[in-house]
């Protein structure tokens, strides 16, 4: 046999295929529902830092809305799910990657993200609602006159407000989610712009304040995400979630954490 002794110039060589291998993508693997049933395990990526759609429980397993949805479609392919924790800028480069088959991670479907991605119909949305006690007569942008509104500092919440507020409301701008959410608690505000995480938070630490959606300013359809390729898993996802939609449980996922009714899913929006 004869034997290989990599020169100076050699070594160099395979630490330069090593390095181009590492930046290589990874083989693509199956992702079409025969074959994920085949292999008998689904891997979905999912938020673990956004609760209640994706948090975790007292013993730090992933849970919320997104979990629940994606044990729900692992049951109905007849697989085991294996949950990959995912973070907001990860998501892409994770499913394109490989590391996972698909996203159910609050993913808003916009136009920028489908051009390196493909989206399932709506399964949630991030709504952004005015919130005020229920006794507050409020109900659309006109009754804002005279009412102290907080909002996140340039968040789509300010800019949805300052939009259609009339001149008389006060609109007061905090530095974030967390100091406006503060600012209804302690009265400093008579209502705030917020998202139905937020609402989910006041109706379960603060039940006594009663908060409730008086209208919605903005509705984000947030969908399931796949590869390019992977257009029949899309299309079977799709089947599921209309399934679970018309059956209740997904309403059921809903309300078990929003702590109220669903409204109906957003359109698929048209770029």
């Amino acid at each position: 046999m004869t034997s290989f002794t990599p020169t100076r110039r050699g070594f160099g060589a395979l630490a330069l295929g090593a390095t181009a291998a590492s930046l290589l993508p990874r083989l693509a693997l199956a992702a079409t529902p025969d074959d994920i049933k085949k292999r008998g395990r689904i891997q979905v990526g999912t938020l673990t830092d956004y609760p209640p759609f994706g948090g975790t429980d007292d013993k730090q397993n992933p849970a919320g809305y997104d979990v629940d949805v994606a044990n729900l479609l692992a049951k109905a392919m007849g697989v085991e799910l294996q949950l990959v924790p995912v973070t907001g800028p990860n998501r892409i480069p994770f499913l394109l990657t490989n590391k996972v088959d698909m996203l159910i991670a609050t993913f808003g479907i916009t136009e920028e993200r489908s051009k390196q991605v493909l989206f399932s119909n709506p399964y949630s949305a991030l709504t952004t609602y005015i919130l005020a006690p229920k006794g507050t007569q409020i109900r659309n942008a006109e009754d804002l006159k005279g009412v102290r509104v907080g909002v996140a500092r340039a968040s789509t919440q300010d800019t949805a407000v300052s939009a259609i507020a009339p001149r008389e409301a006060r609109i007061m701008r905090f530095d974030d989610d967390a100091t406006t959410t503060q600012s209804i608690i302690s009265g400093q505000t008579q209502a705030i712009g917020a998202s139905n995480t937020v609402l989910a938070q006041l109706t379960a630490s603060y039940p006594n304040l009663q908060i409730e959606p008086k209208f919605t300013l903005r509705a984000q359809a947030n969908g399931m995400a796949f590869r390019k390729q992977d257009e029949a898993l899309r299309d079977w996802s799709n089947a599921f979630i209309k399934s679970i939609t018309d059956n209740g449980e997904l309403a059921a996922i809903h309300q078990r954490w929003f702590k109220a009714a669903m409204d109906p899913l957003p359109p698929m929006p048209q770029f």
